[in-house]
């Protein structure tokens, strides 16, 4: 456990990786109970797991009641933990893994509470995974009060944070919570004195099964003074609207040097809708590991597009493709299942 002594920074999600973490979905899970079939989706997070494990190791949380079924969706070269699990979405109930100046590791355990203690939501095993993971990685334990996810933030590794005031002031996570000590709090765990709040999310996460507006569908930074942004073109969409709005807002936002954004405008796909709505689907929501891009598509034809831009937007990496849909079908995307542990230091003592 740390008080947060050391001071500490979130590096940026392009710096070399030792490994990425993930959930096996559970039987009991949300991503069940939300009427989505099971095996489906853990074919998709073992899609996503075996695409990264050609880059680097990839460690998979499993449930103990899984411990054999597992073995029919993810070959031996996946890592497998124990833990027990309510859900499968690494990137929320995981820690944020953090750096100091001599590159000792550190996780950050943000309070979980099921996303605003959503009424479909379990969380009492889930709340406890940041602890397992950081202890299982070796890492610095820097527990925080604030109810908060890993999706709920956008860092570029130079002091610069994304954030929502959906989510972080939200009053079913911390009612009555200034930005001054949201942002205090950032700054004490992940080194952030740059914040830069967005008013809220995309429209479909905004339903009763969604996050209530995470930033890793918005907009990312995948370098010190770039930002992707999510960009809905169609105005018969609701979040066209939102788009838009966050287009402004960065054209007029300053970087942490006092200079202007370079905006990245990335399509959103051209399907609009499914039974239940208005999709969310969106490519800001991709994983940069050692030497590539998970690329979350979706049949549609802005995947190629996308990948153009996200090829530039990450030069030197390969664009590795892997089929979101059955992802966002159950409320996330590529970059909500996983956590990716930076490489730290082997340091003595």
């Amino acid at each position: 456990m740390s008080r947060c002594l050391r001071a500490w920074s979130l590096p940026a999600e392009t710096v070399p990786q030792k490994r990425v973490w993930m959930g096996f979905p559970p039987a009991a899970g949300a991503s069940a109970s939300a009427g989505a079939d099971l095996d489906a989706a853990r074919r998709a997070w073992a899609e996503v797991a075996h695409a990264i494990a050609d880059y680097e190791p990839v460690t998979m949380l499993v449930d103990p009641a899984d411990q054999h079924t597992v073995e029919d969706y993810v070959s031996p070269r996946i890592e497998r933990l124990a833990c027990p699990l309510d859900d499968a979405w690494l990137r929320d109930t995981g820690p944020s893994f953090v750096l100091d100046a001599e590159g000792r590791l550190g996780a950050v355990d943000w309070h979980f509470n099921g996303w605003g203690a959503r009424p479909w939501a379990r969380w009492d095993k889930d709340a406890a995974i940041a602890g397992v993971i950081a202890q299982h990685a070796g890492a610095e334990r820097i527990i925080s009060s604030l109810v908060n996810e890993g999706g709920g933030l956008a860092g570029d590794g130079a002091g610069t944070l994304l954030l929502t005031e959906t989510v972080q002031r939200d009053p079913r996570r911390n009612p009555g919570l200034s930005r001054a000590a949201v942002e205090a709090e950032m700054k004490r765990t992940l080194g952030a004195d740059h914040m830069i709040w967005l008013e809220r999310g995309l429209t479909r996460d905004a339903e009763p099964l969604g996050t209530f507006g995470h930033v890793d569908i918005v907009a990312a930074l995948p370098a010190p003074g770039h930002v992707l942004v999510h960009d809905q073109r169609n105005p018969r969409h609701p979040d066209h609207a939102i788009s838009q709005a966050v287009i402004a807002q960065f054209a007029q936002a300053r970087t942490r040097d006092d200079t202007a954004f370079v905006v990245h405008r990335l399509p959103a796909p051209q399907r609009l809708h499914d039974e239940h709505g208005p999709v969310d689907y969106s490519y800001i929501n991709h994983l940069p590991i050692n030497g590539a891009v998970v690329l979350g598509t979706f049949d549609d034809p802005a995947d190629d597009e996308a990948a153009e831009i996200l090829a530039a937007a990450y030069p030197g990496r390969e664009i590795v493709r892997v089929d979101a849909r059955p992802i966002f079908a159950r409320g996330g995307g590529v970059h909500c299942i996983t956590q990716q542990e930076p490489r730290a230091r082997d340091i003595d003592g």
